[in-house]
């Protein structure tokens, strides 16, 4: 309910209470659970209680529209937050845009592009490392669900079973909090027998 439906509802009130002005009846003893008893109340009385009940809606209305803008600012400082975060982020990675574009360029052998982009991995990786995101381990490593999705099996005896073979896609993690699992293809030894 907005200000002006509360003012409407108010004005409703007034024509409707106006019918009364000059004497009202208010069962007495209704909040104790005593028997009603009528009782008259004076038109100094009923004007009192108006105002008031004209107070408390002005500052319902009052505010309802205070909390709304206070919801808008939030939203909006949110959004501002969000923008600036993410803006940080991408001023780290426009030099290695910025060096992809220099590769695309260039005209070198093989062997030279291969190695300018050996170090714009290197750049990446040492945005990512100032940001707490790591690479999560794999080959070699026991097999983790919660950091490793296995794509299949492999068969092998120089492994220990229900150990990572092949990595397939690179899992991150940024500090502790998993960004996305590592794909991987897990050791299954025939030789090795679960206890």
């Amino acid at each position: 309910m907005n200000a002006v439906e509360l003012k409407d509802n108010s004005e409703e009130m007034a024509a409707s209470d106006a019918a009364a002005a000059e004497t009202a009846t208010v069962p007495e003893g209704a909040e104790t659970g005593a028997a009603p008893e009528n009782v008259t109340v004076s038109r100094a009385e009923y004007e009192q209680l108006k105002a008031e009940r004209d107070q408390l809606v002005d500052r319902v209305a009052r505010l309802q529209a205070e909390f709304e803008n206070a919801r808008k600012r939030a939203e909006r400082e949110k959004a501002e937050y969000r923008d600036y975060a993410a803006a940080s982020v991408v001023e780290q990675f426009l030099p290695v845009l910025d060096n992809f574009e220099l590769a695309l360029k260039a005209t070198g052998s093989t062997e030279q592009l291969r190695s300018g982009v050996e170090l714009i991995v290197k750049q990446m990786e040492d945005v990512l490392r100032q940001m707490n995101v790591t690479a999560i381990p794999t080959v070699g490593e026991q097999f983790n669900p919660h950091h490793h999705e296995a794509l299949g099996s492999v068969e092998r005896e120089d492994l220990p079973d229900q150990h990572v073979a092949e990595e397939i896609r690179r899992g991150y993690k940024i500090r502790e909090k998993l960004l996305r699992p590592a794909m991987v293809r897990v050791v299954s030894n025939p030789k090795q027998t679960v206890e």
